[in-house]
This record gives structure tokens, sequence and C-alpha cells, in this order.
């Protein structure tokens, strides 16, 4: 195992077991409703000292030349590819998830994202030269922030950490990082990574525990230049709210009812994948899932047949350490019962049409008895105003929304489309790539695809619109979120302000 049984604050470079307080909570396995180990709480005075401890350590790490910098970045994401099984065996104790997902996406997209960063800064950050005048020119250079805060979510904990903290430690600044209460499990793994592979203690630092008793008082320490949130729309505005009340960067990563647009030439079988992909991966824990899924009349009955045949024949709903599981839990006895509640609300008072009910087919046999278990669900027949296709469930459910297609259709399918308050992600599936990019054009979303779903590599940056966020991560815009730009007028030779008042 990669962490330990008893899980204390870390600062200074180290666990520090001393200074921790009464309070506890548990991860727990979400398969068996086990408890892992036991996290102690950071306190007030804790906090304090993680943040006193970034701040003494940025000083050093800011003035370190980049390419060092760039080199202990890549031993470090090294090291995570050297014990990716074992990292990701954490992941699935502690999510749920499969370990067949855990092996090839977790740790391995974190790794991507922490090698392109440390390749962005080796080459350093350059700034601009503009000539004003034969004598005076203006020079722009980009600096590190300071002190900044990470808020993880639960469904991608490694990776959210190190999307988080890459950009953050190439570009030169520090990190006070507080995981989501509910998968805690890899924080102190990824920071004594970290110091491993020669980051210097206080670089990196982690605080456990939950909103009201860590997160908010991390985002209100005055010590924080910025803070980055992964997290839902409700939780984001409060983090937000107060960050702007400070003058606080931030970086806002919230959810989304994304929109996976089906037209009328695309392939039954490519749709019918794409919407399978979109919706239950990671047991539909994912916020850019495309959870509500336009299907033209035309192609009703054949792409539902599609569904039906990979739910009952795709999803292998199983304990997350077997090889043949592609589906485990969902997080959290919590979560169970949020996504149980959106069902029923479907069934019984939206009355949209059940297409395929999991806990009556394919995935009728609870894996254990006590584990967080959700078989799949698609309803069909739904309409925009229906709760379960409006609202954010965060689990393997997806709505199918029939769209006739006489006429001039494509204005309404867009308008239907773009119907949400969020707008983090949405996609197409057309045999005509040129076609789906003018749909694409009109989609109010900040992360879109075409004939796919769900890939971010390093080099693509993402971010939602309207309620779905506020900036990005990855691609070369994330690290320009943790930097700041200075802008220097030189004046060559003297006397540019000699007289001035007696010229007035």
């Amino acid at each position: 195992m990669t962490f330990a049984k008893e899980i204390h604050t870390f600062h200074s470079g180290k666990p520090q077991p001393a200074s921790s307080g009464a309070s506890t909570f548990a991860s727990v396995d979400p398969s068996t409703a086990k408890p892992l180990a036991t996290i102690y709480t950071t306190t007030r005075s804790q906090l304090d000292d993680a943040v006193s401890s970034a701040a003494a350590a940025f000083p050093g790490w800011s003035g370190t030349p980049a390419p060092r910098r760039a080199a202990i970045l890549l031993r470090a994401a090294a090291l995570l590819r050297e014990r990716n099984d074992e990292l990701a065996l954490t992941e699935t104790l502690d999510t749920g998830k499969a370990l067949s997902e855990t092996t090839t996406v977790d740790v391995v997209t974190g790794a991507d994202v922490l090698e392109y960063y440390a390749h962005l800064a080796a080459g350093s950050s350059p700034g601009q030269h503009t000539r004003l005048r034969d004598d005076a020119f203006v020079l722009t250079t980009h600096e590190p922030l300071g002190v900044c805060a990470g808020i993880g979510a639960w469904n991608y904990p490694i990776q959210i950490a190190l999307w988080k903290s890459a950009p953050c430690l190439a570009a030169g600044n520090c990190m006070v990082y507080k995981p989501s209460e509910v998968t805690p499990l890899h924080a102190n793994t990824l920071a004594q990574i970290y110091i491993e592979a020669g980051v210097p203690p206080g670089v990196f630092n982690v605080v456990y525990g939950d909103g009201p008793a860590v997160g908010a008082p991390l985002v209100a320490h005055p010590g924080i230049a910025k803070v980055s949130f992964t997290g839902q729309v409700s939780t984001g505005s409060k983090v937000a709210s107060q960050a702007a009340n400070d003058m606080k960067g931030i970086t806002m990563e919230l959810g989304g009812k994304s929109p996976v647009v089906i037209l009328p030439d695309a392939d039954v079988d490519e749709a019918a994948d794409v919407a399978m992909a979109a919706n239950f991966f990671s047991t539909g824990q994912v916020c850019t899932n495309g959870t509500r899924v336009f299907v033209p009349d035309t192609m009703l009955s054949q792409v539902e047949e599609a569904l039906v045949k990979r739910c009952r024949e795709g999803i292998r709903m199983g304990l997350p350490r077997d090889d043949k599981t592609n589906f485990g839990p969902v997080v959290s006895a919590a979560q169970q019962e949020k996504v149980n509640m959106y069902i029923k609300h479907g069934r019984d008072v939206d009355r949209a049409r059940v297409l395929y009910d999991g806990s009556k087919d394919a995935q009728s046999t609870r894996p254990t008895a006590d584990g967080f278990w959700v078989p799949p669900v698609i309803f069909s027949d739904c309409t925009d105003d229906m709760r379960v296709a409006t609202e954010e469930i965060f689990g393997p459910v997806m709505c199918v929304l029939p769209y006739a297609t006489k006429g001039e259709y494509m204005p309404e399918l867009i308008r239907r489309a773009n119907n949400t308050a969020m707008g983090l992600a949405a996609g197409v599936v057309s045999s005509d790539v040129g076609r789906a990019q003018d749909v694409v054009r009109q989609l109010d979303a900040g992360i879109t695809w075409i004939n796919t779903w769900g890939e971010s590599p390093a080099e693509m940056p993402v971010g939602g619109w309207k309620m779905s966020g506020i900036g990005l991560e990855n691609g070369h815009e994330g690290i320009q979120a943790y930097m700041r730009t200075k802008s220097t007028l030189v004046q060559l030779g003297k006397g540019a302000c000699k007289g001035f008042f007696a010229k007035l």
C-alpha cells in the first residue's frame, strides 16, 4: 500500500503528527464500506503552519532556474510512472473505480501533465520587448504568484492533484493542497514523491478536512494568492465569491449537464459507442459526462437497441480489483443515495421511459452486500423540463432526448442542446466532419469533441463556460493562470523627467 493507516497534515517536507488534534475522519472502501485509514483533520494552527511553510519556501523555489525546476519535476513524473500500479491500487481502494481504469488513466494522465509543464517551464517564460522610440522600450515579464491553494475533487484524486500542482510548481509557485475528504489517500504519497524527486520542503503541502472546517479557512487565508477548485457548482460559487472578495486569482472547474448531439447521418454503432463512453466511464462520475443524448427520431429505435446491447454485453460490474471489471461502485453511501433518488424521480415523477435498468438486467447481482453499487440506467423519451435531464446527477444515468428531423430542425436542436445553465462539455457524432464542426461552433461549451468523448491530453486546455467554471487547466493557457505579468518601461539615457513640471 502507498498510504499509512493514520494520515496527518503534511508541511515543511513531512507529516506533522505531533501537532494533530483529536478530530478525525475515515477513508472508506466503496466496494465494501469498510474503513481504509484514519485521517486527522487539519487544525487552524496547522493550516497557518502549512501556509507559512509554503511562504518560506517561495523565494528559493521561484528563484531556482527554470531548467533546474523542470529537472526536479521530470524526476517526480518518472517516480509516478515507476509506481503506477501501486498508486493506481490506492486510487481504486479509495474511489471504487475499476483497477483496469486507474492503472491506465488516473496516474498516467497526471504524470503526462507534470511532464508537459516541466518541459514548458524548461524553456522559461519569455516576455516581450516593445520598442517605443529610439531611446525607450517596454519589457514584459511573467512572474509566479506566491502561495496557491489547490482544492481537489473525489472522482479523480491524484490526477486532479497533479493537474493543479504541475503548472503551479512549474511556474515557480508553492501550493497548499486540500484533497476531498472522501478520497484523501493519495495526497501525502504525492507530497513524499515530490520530496524524493528534489522538490524543497514547503513547496507542496497537504491539509485535510471538509469544506467548512478546512476548505473555507484555506480560501480565506491572507497568505493565499490564488485558488484552484474542482467540484460542484454550488460549492464553487461560494469559493469564487470568497476569493474574489479578497482579490485572489481563481480557476474554477465545476459541473455540467453536457449534450451529446447525434446527427442524422451518424453511424449507429459509432453513436452508441460515443454515448456509452460519455455516460458510463468511471461509473458515470465524470464532470464532463454527456448525460443528455440527443437522438434523431429517424434513428431512435436503432440507437436504443445498440445502447441496450452494449449495457448488457459491455458493462461488467464487479469488484474493482478484478481484471474483468470495468464498472465499480459509486464513491460513497451519500452518492449512492443521491443517484438512487434521481433514478426514482426519473421513473416515478418525470415519468421517463426506462429503456434499461441494470438492477433488473445484466447487473442485477451485487458483487458485495455492503458496497455502494448503482447499476446503469438509461431513460428515453426524455424532455427538456425533466429533472433528470436538467440537473447534474453524477452517476450512471443516461437521458435520451429524441428530436424531430423534419424541416429546419437544426436551430431548435442547437437551442435545446444549449438550454442549460452549465457549459462544461459537448460533443457531436456525424459522418460529415465539416457539418459536425459547424454544430460544435454553435454549442455553448468550453470542452468539445467530435466522434469521440472524454480524452483530455495535457496539450488540450480545458475549462467550462457559463456556470461550469472560470479559467482553464492544461495546455499553454493552464500555466498562465499561475503567473502574473509585470510591465517595465525603460528609458535610455538621462533627463526624461527633467523640467517636467516646468513644461506644464
